[in-house]
């Protein structure tokens, strides 16, 4: 695998959401016609909000292409307010921004941490990038030094990764696109128009606060009413735990029907496999699972005809934790009317919890910068956000379980 040879690499691509988008430099064309960041085009980039919404369909493909497109907006605005962005670090901050998710594996964040434990996709997306560098002889290094916040102008690793990033300007804008909730919709070509650079840092000017507000207001809408929807809850639950109990009788020696790349998963190695790793998709996940419909192991049927059928659990939602008692009593009734175990029960009956907040007062700030040239923080330059409110983590418990079980809260 290595550089794509063409005679006209400056194509133009036909974007839903932006409309005609250029790619701007050769090397950006490549790295698009390259296996690794293809394989994104099989990657959803909602994981299964689509049994809630049916538009979610789009991709990690086209999430990628967008914000590289906001970013050559962003180095234009910003070059045009005196700020240097010389062209090594344009081409350099475009690829930093094109190959920010290139490490999500199948659904996305649905399954962040169910196939390889304890590595982020960002992590991954830093050995995908270091590998492309040794088969672009360096090309990458640059937009690497940029990705990781070790090159000397913080305001470009700002652009790929802060709380007004070209990534969060472009999903929640795509996000609420596909999905119809027009609670998403935000400004920002007007939020991008509103950057600027002080003292290295990324900062917004002060005729762009209401934008900002807004931003931060359709951010914690869309966790509420798309991420963290209670029906994407119980699907994404069900995804997990079908893998769960795939990996779990992997172990005890069961051979389970599943593609090469997906089988080394199922056996938890202890390092990560990248060569593996680029062949998983969406596609490995929901072929297997069709086949694990039939399969003789009761929980790993059900928990897969759920998956390819939207057999969906009920999700209970609560501000408290719920009692041990109750989730024990539930799983022994299903373990009671399945004929299994306890232990298999859990596979079935899930309780834990989903958290989210719309700002952090503890990352890197969004920055107000005034007339005069004075830098205040949003939360205090806002008149009408409540950023303690919005910077608070609201935790909120769920409890899945089977429809079948009827029983009442205590």
């Amino acid at each position: 695998m290595g550089k794509i040879s063409s005679t006209n690499k400056l194509k133009i691509i036909n974007d839903p959401v932006y409309g005609f988008i250029k790619i701007p430099y050769d090397i950006v064309f490549d790295l698009i016609e390259h296996p690794l960041f293809q394989r994104l085009r099989r990657i959803r980039q909602l994981g299964l909000t689509h049994y809630v919404y049916p538009g979610a369909n789009h991709t990690r493909f086209q999430h990628a292409v967008g914000a590289m497109h906001l970013m050559g907006l962003a180095i234009d605005v910003i070059r045009s307010k005196g700020h240097a962005i010389d062209e090594e670090e344009a081409r350099a901050v475009t690829i930093a921004i094109l190959l920010h998710d290139i490490g999500h594996g199948p659904f996305s964040h649905s399954l962040e941490h169910s196939l390889i434990r304890g590595t982020s996709h960002e992590e991954i997306s830093l050995m995908f990038m270091e590998q492309l560098n040794d088969e672009f002889q360096g090309g990458l290094s640059r937009a690497i030094a940029i990705f990781t916040n070790n090159y000397p102008k913080k305001f470009l690793h700002q652009l790929v990764s802060s709380q007004l990033d070209m990534d969060r300007l472009d999903y929640l804008k795509r996000d609420s696109f596909f999905t119809g909730v027009t609670e998403g919709v935000i400004g920002s070509d007007r939020i991008i128009k509103m950057l600027n650079v002080h003292n290295d840092q990324l900062v917004v000017e002060e005729k762009g606060i209401y934008s900002i507000e807004k931003f931060l207001i359709a951010r914690r809408l869309m966790y509420w009413q798309v991420y963290l929807h209670r029906t994407v809850v119980a699907s994404e639950q069900i995804l997990v735990m079908m893998l769960k109990r795939a990996q779990a009788l992997t172990h005890s020696g069961t051979e389970l029907f599943a593609t090469p790349a997906l089988t080394w998963f199922l056996q938890e190695h202890n390092q990560v496999s990248l060569e593996l790793f680029a062949l998983l998709d969406d596609n490995d996940i929901l072929t297997s699972a069709k086949v694990w419909c039939n399969n003789s192991d009761r929980v790993l049927s059900m928990l897969a005809d759920g998956l390819i059928n939207r057999k969906l659990f009920s999700v209970e939602l609560s501000n408290r934790p719920f009692r041990a008692d109750r989730v024990s009593d539930i799983r022994n009734q299903v373990a009671e009317q399945l004929s299994i175990t306890s232990g298999e029960a859990e596979y079935l009956v899930v309780s834990d919890s989903i958290s989210n907040y719309a700002y952090s007062n503890m990352d890197d700030r969004i920055t107000i910068m005034e007339k005069g040239g004075n830098i205040r923080d949003i939360a205090e330059a806002s008149d009408i956000l409540n950023i303690s409110v919005l910077s608070k983590n609201v935790r909120k418990y769920f409890l899945c379980q089977p429809r079948f079980i009827k029983n009442k809260p205590k």
